[in-house]
């Protein structure tokens, strides 16, 4: 698809924004076929490149939210959730400070299948035809980003990296900051 100037929800942002969203979407769809380790070091090269063209979506004004759908159903977010909450293991909880320097649990499971939520509910709702549709899908998952995924994508890299380079449990790592 080629960038269209005159219609604003569709630019080379978006389009490669998609083609990001639509990859970590084929990934988790099949969470089953992938090892812990290949889990980790897919969202470890993925996150950053979700998070660099979310932070490169164009912020879209008059849109008509009416159009805005999910796609993504309970079922469908909990059946990912669980297989890669088995899969993770003992990686899957992490730890971080919040603002008050308070401990605060997470799931690397939870934050997975909350992107693929986002991810995927953006993808379907661009394909439709009308661009009102278009329009809806990238303002939704712009202020979803500010929201919501981008900040888990940033907190579940921190924790993936922990795992990854300090050869400890990402819980460990955070004590060792005390």
């Amino acid at each position: 698809m080629q960038p269209d100037t005159e219609n604003p929800a569709i630019t080379r942002q978006i389009i490669e924004m998609i083609t990001v969203a639509h990859e970590y979407c084929l990934f988790f769809e099949q969470p089953d076929k992938s090892s812990q380790k290949e889990i980790l070091s897919f969202f470890q090269k993925i996150g950053p490149l979700l998070y660099l063209k979310g932070s490169m979506l164009p912020q879209l004004t008059d849109v008509d939210e009416a159009f805005a759908e999910r796609f993504v159903t309970e079922e469908q977010w909990e059946e990912i959730f669980k297989t890669l909450r088995e899969t993770l293991s003992d990686k899957d909880l992490y730890y971080t400070l919040d603002e008050n320097a308070d401990s605060q649990q997470y799931s690397l499971a939870d934050n997975m299948a909350d992107i693929y939520q986002d991810m995927k509910d953006f993808v379907m709702l661009y394909q439709k035809a009308p661009t009102q549709s278009k329009e809806a899908a990238v303002f939704e998952l712009q202020k979803l980003f500010e929201t919501h995924w981008g900040v888990i994508i940033l907190r579940a890299l921190q924790a993936i990296h922990a795992v990854s380079y300090q050869n400890e449990a990402p819980g460990e790592y955070l004590d060792s900051w005390e």
